[in-house]
């Protein structure tokens, strides 16, 4: 009903369910209750790039994680500016990079009026995502996509390629696609093909799009099921077979702000009975975004950012800091983050369990089965794998053997062989293309007899494709750099050194020992 407020009552929650809200009784659960994280989550599942959230006024911070899991899905979002009588809950949404825009209660009225004139936009997309769902062969679907839509996107991905050196063309189109419409929809333009010319004027614009394209959602303890197994049944048979000098090593992907890293570091922690010592551990997580990147290293989060972790959780493995919960340090300590990309960048060996979770379902066919190949290759001989709930190993059975399907825990297979797939200019922007000739063309022999054509096509073409590597001397000097090395070395504060362990960037120094 117009022109009205309704407020569920006491001890209950709201939902969305096939476009009607509904009440139901709150279900007991053993940390904090977030009523308004828990609607918003909903509204995002279920109406996802049709979804806008705004918070207003409010005390604590409930209401953040729900938003970012509405822009996550496409939707809109929006808080409240320094107008709001209580700020606590617009500030943590903000802190969050939930947001969209900041602005006051009638500005919002106004941006609200504004989407329902481009709801043709949202309704179109909604429309061929049910199209979609009609079709029999998700292959075939994917193709079809590809023929009608991937020339409108071609531009996006150059000037994404160009700018942040990234290339989104293997990405699931229907995902960019939902980005690129919330892009559109923000910026109050009309369609695609003008958002594509207002990115060529705008760099600003291209990085708010990457940022939006790396989608950051996470939780700790995301997967009960999962963790239980993990917890009664892996990883007891993993730590019983390590040692010191072997120890226990775990690569989480996609780590986004490390959630899922600290989480399997605490269960590990709970299975040893906290005995074991650090580095006995290591837990590696990786992602592409490095602003996730920084906050995972942190290992500081807000209150509502912790209602998947029990009270005795909380008590044991965190310290409380002015409204934050962090990480305690001796946790943090075992857990390594490093930016990465998991799909041009060298992948890490010598795992024993690879945690890769709603990563996957981002990607084609093409990227899966090489990243597959790559987590094959990292583990060891008994090493596991884990997907999200959505995800499966397609057609790289060869690959993997499901220890549960239901949780979707894969053991190696062991009787093939793989090496590492990865592509050092994977993400290279283009060169630009080279000014025509005006001038007489030179004759072939004489180029040839004046210069060593051999040496320079061997020096463009390990400057171009030759993996980050360097040449060292037995005390590990570095002699020589092999392309782009930015990613692991970098000059160490004070004496110059070109030693490579002073040079190896944070987290890398104790694998190169």
């Amino acid at each position: 009903e117009a022109d009205h407020l309704f407020i569920i009552p006491p001890n209950k929650d709201l939902s969305i369910v096939d476009g009607v809200l509904k009440v139901s009784s709150r279900e007991p659960r053993p940390a904090l209750h977030l009523p308004i994280d828990s609607f918003f989550i909903s509204v995002a599942e279920k109406q996802k790039e049709g979804s806008v959230g705004i918070i207003l006024s409010g005390s604590a911070s409930d209401g953040a994680l729900g938003l970012k899991a509405i822009k996550a899905a496409g939707g809109l979002t929006y808080a409240q500016d320094d107008s709001a009588e209580f700020q606590s809950m617009p500030k943590a949404a903000v802190a969050e990079d939930a947001v969209d825009a900041v602005l006051s209660p009638k500005e919002i009225a106004n941006e609200l009026e504004r989407i329902s004139k481009q709801a043709h936009l949202l309704l179109s997309l909604i429309h061929e995502d049910e199209e979609n769902k009609d079709q029999a062969s998700k292959e075939d679907k994917a193709t079809e996509e590809a023929d009608v839509k991937q020339e409108d996107l071609t531009p996006i991905y150059r000037l994404l390629k160009k700018e942040v050196r990234v290339d989104f063309s293997h990405y699931k189109i229907n995902t960019i696609q939902r980005r690129i419409i919330r892009r559109v929809v923000l910026n109050k333009l009309e369609s695609i093909q003008n958002y594509v010319e207002f990115l060529k004027s705008n760099r600003t614009e291209i990085n708010l799009l990457y940022q939006d394209l790396l989608i950051n959602v996470t939780h700790f303890f995301r997967d009960e099921e999962a963790c239980e197994y993990l917890k009664k049944e892996l990883l007891p048979k993993l730590i019983k077979t390590k040692s010191l000098a072997n120890p226990l090593r775990i690569w989480v992907p996609a780590c986004s702000t490390g959630e899922e890293v600290y989480s399997l570091a605490i269960l590990i922690l709970e299975v040893s009975g906290n005995n074991a010592p650090n580095n006995f551990i290591q837990v590696f997580g990786s992602d592409l975004s490095e602003r996730a990147i920084a906050k995972a290293r942190t290992g500081s989060y807000f209150t509502n950012e912790m209602a998947n972790v029990a009270p005795e959780r909380l008590q044991k493995f965190f310290d409380k800091i002015d409204g934050h919960y962090r990480i305690k340090k001796a946790i943090r300590e075992m857990c390594i983050f490093a930016p990465h990309n998991v799909i041009k960048d060298p992948p890490f060996s010598r795992i024993d369990l690879v945690s890769c979770c709603n990563l996957l379902i981002y990607l084609d066919t093409t990227l899966q089965k090489k990243i597959f190949e790559n987590f094959h290759y990292s583990l060891n001989k008994t090493g596991y794998l884990i997907l999200g709930k959505s995800e499966t190993i397609g057609s790289s059975t060869h690959f993997f053997t499901a220890l549960d399907r239901k949780i979707k825990i894969f053991e190696k297979k062991n009787n093939v062989s793989t090496k590492a797939v990865f592509e050092p200019n994977f993400n290279a922007a283009p060169a630009d293309a080279p000014e025509p000739e005006t001038e007489k063309k030179a004759d072939v022999k004489e180029i040839t007899n004046n210069i060593n054509l051999e040496r320079i096509i061997d020096s463009v073409l390990l400057s171009q494709y030759t993996p980050p590597s360097v040449v060292v001397t037995h005390h590990l000097d570095i002699v020589q750099f092999r392309g782009s090395t930015g990613l692991f070395l970098e000059p160490a504060p004070g004496k110059a050194s070109l030693n490579l362990l002073k040079m190896a960037r944070s987290g890398l120094a104790l694998e190169l020992r």
